[in-house]
Protein backbone atom coordinates (compact mmCIF):
# COMPACT_ATOMS: atom_id res chain seq x y z
CA UNK A 1 0.00 0.00 0.00
CA UNK A 2 1.58 2.87 -1.32
CA UNK A 3 0.98 6.24 1.14
CA UNK A 4 -1.79 7.73 -1.26
CA UNK A 5 -3.79 4.46 -0.80
CA UNK A 6 -2.92 4.51 3.07
CA UNK A 7 -4.07 7.77 3.35
CA UNK A 8 -7.57 7.70 1.41
CA UNK A 9 -8.35 4.61 3.84
CA UNK A 10 -7.56 6.72 6.80
CA UNK A 11 -10.94 7.72 8.89
CA UNK A 12 -9.15 11.08 9.54
CA UNK A 13 -9.24 11.67 5.73
CA UNK A 14 -12.68 10.22 5.08
CA UNK A 15 -13.61 12.11 8.33
CA UNK A 16 -12.20 15.25 6.59
CA UNK A 17 -9.99 15.56 9.97
CA UNK A 18 -6.87 16.18 8.36
CA UNK A 19 -7.12 19.60 6.89
CA UNK A 20 -8.21 20.91 10.24
CA UNK A 21 -4.91 19.19 11.79
CA UNK A 22 -3.01 20.67 9.04
CA UNK A 23 -4.42 24.35 9.27
CA UNK A 24 -4.00 23.81 13.29
CA UNK A 25 -0.24 22.82 13.10
CA UNK A 26 0.65 25.66 10.58
CA UNK A 27 -1.21 28.40 12.48
CA UNK A 28 1.29 27.21 15.38
CA UNK A 29 4.70 27.38 13.27
CA UNK A 30 6.03 30.45 13.89
CA UNK A 31 5.54 29.74 17.89
CA UNK A 32 6.91 26.66 17.32
CA UNK A 33 9.75 27.53 15.28
CA UNK A 34 10.30 30.58 18.23
CA UNK A 35 9.84 27.79 21.09
CA UNK A 36 11.98 25.28 19.37
CA UNK A 37 15.13 28.13 18.66
CA UNK A 38 14.59 29.37 22.17
CA UNK A 39 15.52 26.03 23.91
CA UNK A 40 18.42 25.54 21.43
CA UNK A 41 19.87 28.55 22.55
CA UNK A 42 19.90 28.11 26.02
CA UNK A 43 20.85 24.15 26.49
CA UNK A 44 20.36 22.98 29.58
CA UNK A 45 21.46 19.54 31.16
CA UNK A 46 19.31 16.55 32.80
CA UNK A 47 17.28 17.80 35.63
CA UNK A 48 18.04 21.19 35.65
CA UNK A 49 15.74 22.05 32.27
CA UNK A 50 14.00 24.49 34.72
CA UNK A 51 13.49 26.99 31.94
CA UNK A 52 13.06 24.37 28.98
CA UNK A 53 10.15 23.49 31.15
CA UNK A 54 8.76 26.86 32.08
CA UNK A 55 8.82 27.65 28.43
CA UNK A 56 7.08 24.51 27.27
CA UNK A 57 4.40 25.16 30.32
CA UNK A 58 3.88 28.46 29.09
CA UNK A 59 3.41 27.52 25.21
CA UNK A 60 0.60 24.64 26.15
CA UNK A 61 -1.21 27.42 28.77
CA UNK A 62 -1.39 29.77 26.33
CA UNK A 63 -3.44 27.07 24.26
CA UNK A 64 -5.95 26.06 27.09
CA UNK A 65 -4.01 23.28 28.43
CA UNK A 66 -3.84 22.47 32.66
CA UNK A 67 -0.51 22.24 33.47
CA UNK A 68 1.04 20.75 36.42
CA UNK A 69 4.46 21.81 37.04
CA UNK A 70 6.69 19.98 39.36
CA UNK A 71 5.26 16.48 38.28
CA UNK A 72 5.38 14.03 40.50
CA UNK A 73 7.68 15.89 42.65
CA UNK A 74 10.67 16.34 40.18
CA UNK A 75 11.12 20.12 39.36
CA UNK A 76 11.84 19.72 35.72
CA UNK A 77 8.58 17.47 34.67
CA UNK A 78 5.40 18.66 33.63
CA UNK A 79 2.18 17.35 32.75
CA UNK A 80 -0.55 19.35 30.59
CA UNK A 81 -3.93 17.92 29.97
CA UNK A 82 -6.72 19.33 27.96
CA UNK A 83 -9.91 17.64 27.79
CA UNK A 84 -11.69 14.82 30.26
CA UNK A 85 -12.57 11.93 27.76
CA UNK A 86 -12.42 8.58 28.48
CA UNK A 87 -9.60 7.95 25.61
CA UNK A 88 -6.03 8.85 26.51
CA UNK A 89 -3.36 10.24 24.00
CA UNK A 90 0.01 10.84 25.57
CA UNK A 91 3.00 13.08 23.95
CA UNK A 92 6.38 12.89 25.29
CA UNK A 93 8.50 16.30 25.21
CA UNK A 94 11.86 15.86 26.06
CA UNK A 95 13.94 18.86 26.50
CA UNK A 96 17.50 17.78 28.24
CA UNK A 97 20.96 18.81 26.16
CA UNK A 98 24.35 16.87 26.28
CA UNK A 99 26.90 18.39 28.29
CA UNK A 100 29.79 20.65 25.89
CA UNK A 101 27.34 19.88 23.13
CA UNK A 102 24.08 21.51 23.65
CA UNK A 103 20.99 20.46 21.78
CA UNK A 104 23.26 18.26 19.88
CA UNK A 105 20.11 15.23 19.84
CA UNK A 106 17.47 17.71 18.93
CA UNK A 107 15.73 17.33 22.09
CA UNK A 108 14.43 21.31 21.14
CA UNK A 109 12.58 20.03 18.18
CA UNK A 110 11.36 17.11 20.29
CA UNK A 111 8.96 19.81 22.05
CA UNK A 112 7.95 22.26 19.66
CA UNK A 113 6.90 18.67 17.85
CA UNK A 114 5.17 17.63 20.85
CA UNK A 115 3.74 20.86 21.67
CA UNK A 116 2.24 21.38 18.12
CA UNK A 117 0.73 17.89 18.12
CA UNK A 118 -0.95 18.04 21.39
CA UNK A 119 -2.38 21.28 20.38
CA UNK A 120 -3.81 20.24 17.53
CA UNK A 121 -5.52 17.56 19.10
CA UNK A 122 -6.94 19.81 21.71
CA UNK A 123 -9.36 20.32 19.10
CA UNK A 124 -10.90 17.39 18.49
CA UNK A 125 -11.30 16.43 22.00
CA UNK A 126 -14.77 17.03 22.55
CA UNK A 127 -15.81 15.71 19.53
CA UNK A 128 -13.79 12.47 19.85
CA UNK A 129 -13.96 12.00 23.64
CA UNK A 130 -9.94 12.57 23.90
CA UNK A 131 -8.16 13.56 26.76
CA UNK A 132 -4.43 15.01 25.36
CA UNK A 133 -1.99 14.88 27.91
CA UNK A 134 1.82 16.27 26.95
CA UNK A 135 4.74 15.12 29.33
CA UNK A 136 7.51 17.12 30.08
CA UNK A 137 10.19 14.60 30.69
CA UNK A 138 13.34 15.45 32.28
CA UNK A 139 17.30 14.00 31.73
CA UNK A 140 15.97 11.26 29.08
CA UNK A 141 20.22 11.80 28.17
CA UNK A 142 21.31 9.07 30.65
CA UNK A 143 18.88 10.27 33.69
CA UNK A 144 16.13 7.60 33.02
CA UNK A 145 13.22 10.66 33.50
CA UNK A 146 10.57 8.67 32.04
CA UNK A 147 11.19 5.96 34.31
CA UNK A 148 11.65 7.94 37.43
CA UNK A 149 7.91 9.16 36.28
CA UNK A 150 6.47 5.33 35.34
CA UNK A 151 8.06 4.42 39.25
CA UNK A 152 5.27 7.39 40.09
CA UNK A 153 2.50 6.44 38.41
CA UNK A 154 3.07 8.38 35.06
CA UNK A 155 1.57 6.91 31.78
CA UNK A 156 -0.27 3.75 32.92
CA UNK A 157 -3.34 3.58 31.07
CA UNK A 158 -3.09 5.84 28.35
CA UNK A 159 -4.10 4.62 24.64
CA UNK A 160 -0.97 5.50 23.11
CA UNK A 161 2.45 6.90 23.73
CA UNK A 162 3.72 8.69 21.46
CA UNK A 163 7.16 11.06 20.29
CA UNK A 164 8.90 11.96 17.22
CA UNK A 165 12.89 12.14 17.42
CA UNK A 166 15.71 14.35 14.94
CA UNK A 167 17.64 12.07 13.24
CA UNK A 168 20.30 12.82 10.30
CA UNK A 169 16.80 10.48 7.67
CA UNK A 170 13.82 9.23 8.64
CA UNK A 171 13.45 5.96 10.41
CA UNK A 172 9.70 4.44 11.67
CA UNK A 173 10.78 1.96 13.70
CA UNK A 174 12.46 2.20 17.10
CA UNK A 175 15.01 -0.81 17.92
CA UNK A 176 16.98 0.92 20.41
CA UNK A 177 19.34 -1.38 22.79
CA UNK A 178 19.24 -1.88 26.44
CA UNK A 179 21.44 0.53 28.35
CA UNK A 180 22.73 0.36 31.51
CA UNK A 181 24.71 3.73 32.94
CA UNK A 182 27.19 3.25 35.45
CA UNK A 183 29.31 5.59 37.73
CA UNK A 184 32.86 3.87 38.68
CA UNK A 185 35.51 5.19 40.78
CA UNK A 186 38.52 3.51 42.47
CA UNK A 187 40.11 5.03 45.49
CA UNK A 188 43.72 4.70 46.45
CA UNK A 189 46.65 6.62 48.24
CA UNK A 190 48.25 9.20 47.18
CA UNK A 191 52.03 9.77 46.79
CA UNK A 192 54.99 11.50 46.10
CA UNK A 193 55.95 9.55 42.26
CA UNK A 194 59.27 10.06 42.07
CA UNK A 195 60.35 10.69 46.39
CA UNK A 196 58.02 7.79 48.09
CA UNK A 197 56.35 6.03 45.41
CA UNK A 198 55.90 2.98 47.07
CA UNK A 199 53.63 4.43 49.67
CA UNK A 200 51.17 5.06 47.05
CA UNK A 201 48.35 3.08 45.37
CA UNK A 202 47.44 4.03 42.10
CA UNK A 203 44.24 4.71 41.00
CA UNK A 204 45.00 5.94 37.81
CA UNK A 205 46.60 2.09 37.24
CA UNK A 206 43.21 0.34 38.04
CA UNK A 207 41.22 2.23 35.81
CA UNK A 208 43.46 1.27 32.67
CA UNK A 209 43.64 -2.33 33.77
CA UNK A 210 39.98 -2.23 33.50
CA UNK A 211 40.35 -0.73 30.04
CA UNK A 212 42.20 -3.22 28.71
CA UNK A 213 40.57 -5.98 30.51
CA UNK A 214 37.21 -4.64 28.32
CA UNK A 215 39.58 -4.46 25.03
CA UNK A 216 39.88 -8.22 25.44
CA UNK A 217 35.95 -8.62 26.35
CA UNK A 218 35.08 -6.95 22.99
CA UNK A 219 36.22 -10.41 21.07
CA UNK A 220 33.95 -12.28 23.24
CA UNK A 221 30.86 -10.04 23.17
CA UNK A 222 27.87 -10.99 21.49
CA UNK A 223 27.15 -9.14 18.19
CA UNK A 224 25.92 -6.09 18.46
CA UNK A 225 26.18 -5.36 22.06
CA UNK A 226 28.40 -2.13 22.74
CA UNK A 227 30.54 -1.34 26.08
CA UNK A 228 31.93 2.12 25.95
CA UNK A 229 32.26 5.34 28.61
CA UNK A 230 35.09 7.67 29.70
CA UNK A 231 37.01 8.56 32.32
CA UNK A 232 36.47 11.53 33.93
CA UNK A 233 38.83 11.99 36.28
CA UNK A 234 42.03 10.59 36.26
CA UNK A 235 44.80 12.65 38.72
CA UNK A 236 45.54 15.76 40.03
CA UNK A 237 49.33 16.43 38.84
CA UNK A 238 51.59 14.22 37.30
CA UNK A 239 53.93 14.35 40.38
CA UNK A 240 51.64 12.50 42.62
CA UNK A 241 50.30 9.22 42.36
CA UNK A 242 46.66 9.54 41.78
CA UNK A 243 44.28 8.35 44.90
CA UNK A 244 40.84 8.95 43.08
CA UNK A 245 39.86 8.19 39.27
CA UNK A 246 36.32 8.25 37.92
CA UNK A 247 34.81 7.81 34.57
CA UNK A 248 31.23 6.95 33.04
CA UNK A 249 30.34 3.41 31.78
CA UNK A 250 27.66 2.44 29.33
CA UNK A 251 26.96 -0.97 28.87
CA UNK A 252 24.34 -2.20 25.64
CA UNK A 253 22.40 -5.34 24.85
CA UNK A 254 19.60 -6.14 22.72
CA UNK A 255 17.41 -6.41 25.46
CA UNK A 256 17.30 -6.47 29.02
CA UNK A 257 18.04 -9.86 29.78
CA UNK A 258 20.95 -9.79 27.53
CA UNK A 259 21.75 -6.71 29.51
CA UNK A 260 22.16 -8.72 33.11
CA UNK A 261 24.38 -11.34 31.94
CA UNK A 262 26.64 -8.83 29.73
CA UNK A 263 26.84 -5.99 33.04
CA UNK A 264 28.60 -8.99 35.37
CA UNK A 265 31.25 -9.75 32.88
CA UNK A 266 31.93 -5.85 32.70
CA UNK A 267 31.78 -5.69 36.12
CA UNK A 268 34.26 -8.13 36.45
CA UNK A 269 36.50 -5.74 34.44
CA UNK A 270 36.35 -2.95 36.96
CA UNK A 271 37.05 -5.94 39.44
CA UNK A 272 40.24 -6.50 37.79
CA UNK A 273 41.46 -3.11 38.02
CA UNK A 274 40.91 -2.95 41.97
CA UNK A 275 42.47 -6.34 42.13
CA UNK A 276 45.81 -5.34 40.45
CA UNK A 277 46.13 -1.94 41.71
CA UNK A 278 45.31 -2.54 45.72
CA UNK A 279 42.29 0.13 45.42
CA UNK A 280 38.89 0.30 46.42
CA UNK A 281 35.80 -0.07 43.75
CA UNK A 282 32.47 1.14 43.52
CA UNK A 283 30.11 0.92 40.52
CA UNK A 284 26.92 2.89 41.53
CA UNK A 285 24.02 3.25 38.52
CA UNK A 286 23.65 6.55 37.33
CA UNK A 287 19.48 5.12 36.69
CA UNK A 288 17.64 2.67 36.36
CA UNK A 289 18.66 0.14 32.84
CA UNK A 290 17.00 1.40 29.46
CA UNK A 291 14.75 -0.85 27.95
CA UNK A 292 14.61 -2.48 24.61
CA UNK A 293 11.44 -1.09 22.66
CA UNK A 294 7.93 -2.46 22.10
CA UNK A 295 6.54 -1.00 19.34
CA UNK A 296 2.78 -0.74 18.30
CA UNK A 297 2.76 -1.93 15.00
CA UNK A 298 -0.43 -0.63 13.60
CA UNK A 299 0.17 2.65 15.28
CA UNK A 300 3.49 2.92 13.44
CA UNK A 301 1.84 1.85 9.90
CA UNK A 302 -0.19 4.65 10.35
CA UNK A 303 2.22 6.99 11.12
CA UNK A 304 3.77 5.52 8.28
CA UNK A 305 1.58 6.44 6.08
CA UNK A 306 0.77 10.02 7.18
CA UNK A 307 4.39 10.62 7.20
CA UNK A 308 4.60 9.59 3.51
CA UNK A 309 1.83 11.46 2.69
CA UNK A 310 3.65 14.89 3.66
CA UNK A 311 6.61 14.11 1.95
CA UNK A 312 8.37 12.47 4.35
CA UNK A 313 10.80 9.13 2.87
CA UNK A 314 11.69 5.78 4.64
CA UNK A 315 13.70 4.87 1.24
CA UNK A 316 17.30 5.47 2.44
CA UNK A 317 19.95 3.65 2.98
CA UNK A 318 19.99 1.49 6.34
CA UNK A 319 23.48 2.89 7.52
CA UNK A 320 21.82 6.60 7.42
CA UNK A 321 19.03 5.23 9.66
CA UNK A 322 20.80 3.55 12.47
CA UNK A 323 19.75 6.35 14.64
CA UNK A 324 16.98 4.22 15.52
CA UNK A 325 20.01 1.70 17.83
CA UNK A 326 19.64 4.43 19.98
CA UNK A 327 18.78 4.06 23.55
CA UNK A 328 15.50 5.59 25.17
CA UNK A 329 14.17 5.77 28.52
CA UNK A 330 11.12 5.50 26.20
CA UNK A 331 11.31 2.13 25.71
CA UNK A 332 10.73 1.31 29.43
CA UNK A 333 7.14 3.25 28.81
CA UNK A 334 6.59 1.15 25.79
CA UNK A 335 6.72 -1.80 28.07
CA UNK A 336 3.82 -0.55 29.89
CA UNK A 337 1.39 0.86 27.22
CA UNK A 338 1.20 0.75 23.50
CA UNK A 339 3.81 3.38 22.09
CA UNK A 340 5.33 4.36 18.50
CA UNK A 341 8.67 6.77 18.46
CA UNK A 342 9.63 7.20 15.21
CA UNK A 343 12.64 9.38 13.80
CA UNK A 344 12.43 12.29 11.46
CA UNK A 345 14.99 13.09 9.29
CA UNK A 346 16.69 16.71 9.11
CA UNK A 347 18.35 15.33 5.79
CA UNK A 348 22.10 16.22 6.66
CA UNK A 349 23.87 12.63 6.69
CA UNK A 350 26.68 12.38 7.22
CA UNK A 351 25.98 14.76 10.17
CA UNK A 352 24.51 12.82 13.25
CA UNK A 353 23.33 12.78 16.37
CA UNK A 354 25.67 13.98 19.27
CA UNK A 355 27.61 15.90 17.08
CA UNK A 356 28.20 19.57 16.46
CA UNK A 357 27.62 19.79 12.95
CA UNK A 358 23.72 17.98 14.24
CA UNK A 359 23.43 20.59 16.45
CA UNK A 360 24.04 23.25 13.66
CA UNK A 361 21.02 21.41 11.98
CA UNK A 362 18.75 21.91 14.87
CA UNK A 363 17.78 24.71 13.65
CA UNK A 364 16.71 26.45 10.18
CA UNK A 365 14.51 25.20 7.63
CA UNK A 366 14.90 21.59 7.86
CA UNK A 367 14.20 21.56 11.37
CA UNK A 368 11.02 23.54 11.09
CA UNK A 369 9.78 21.55 8.62
CA UNK A 370 10.33 18.25 10.73
CA UNK A 371 8.43 20.37 13.35
CA UNK A 372 5.67 20.61 10.89
CA UNK A 373 6.01 17.50 9.89
CA UNK A 374 6.15 15.54 12.90
CA UNK A 375 3.26 17.16 14.64
CA UNK A 376 1.31 16.78 11.94
CA UNK A 377 2.09 12.94 11.67
CA UNK A 378 1.89 12.66 15.16
CA UNK A 379 -1.97 14.50 15.69
CA UNK A 380 -3.11 12.04 12.37
CA UNK A 381 -2.03 9.10 13.74
CA UNK A 382 -3.66 9.68 17.10
CA UNK A 383 -7.18 10.37 15.49
CA UNK A 384 -6.99 7.23 13.39
CA UNK A 385 -5.36 4.92 16.51
CA UNK A 386 -8.59 5.91 18.26
CA UNK A 387 -10.99 5.87 15.59
CA UNK A 388 -14.08 3.40 16.27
Amino acid sequence: MNAEQATALSPAVQRGQRPRVLEAVAAQQPDLTRLSETLHANPELGWQEHRAAGWTADYLEQHGFDVEMGYLGFPTALRAVFGNGTRRIGIMAEYDALPGLGHACGHNIITAISCGAAVALAEFAAERDLTVELYGTPAEEGGGGKIELLKKGAFHGLDLAMMAHPSPVDSAEARPFAVAHNHVEYRGKSAHAAAYPEQGVNANDAFIVAQVALGLLRQQLPAGTRVHGIQTRGGEAPNAIPERTEGRWYVRAESLAQLENLEERVHRCFEAGALASGCELSVTPESEPYSEFRTDLRALELYIGHAESLGRDFDVPPEQATMNRASTDMGNVSQVVPAIHPYIGLGCFPAANHQPEFAAHCVGEAANRAIHDGAAALALTALDFLAK
